[in-house]
């Protein structure tokens, strides 16, 4: 159980990481009438929660 929830806390980890790009780029993007539908800051806020609680999971069961 405890490597499953490091596991889960490192992948929402970096979906955070590539939520965070993904926005910075919609952010700075040159065209400005193109714009996305992925809800990238509601993304990147979820992974971080997940992240952190799977973490303090891990960190319960050691």
């Amino acid at each position: 159980m405890q490597v499953s929830m490091l596991s889960v806390s490192i992948g929402a980890a970096l979906l955070f990481v590539v939520a965070e790009v993904a926005g910075w780029r919609r952010n700075n993007r040159r065209d400005v009438d193109r714009v996305g539908f992925m809800p990238w800051r509601g993304i990147a806020l979820a992974s971080a929660a997940v992240a952190l609680f799977a973490a303090a999971f891990w960190l319960s069961g050691r």
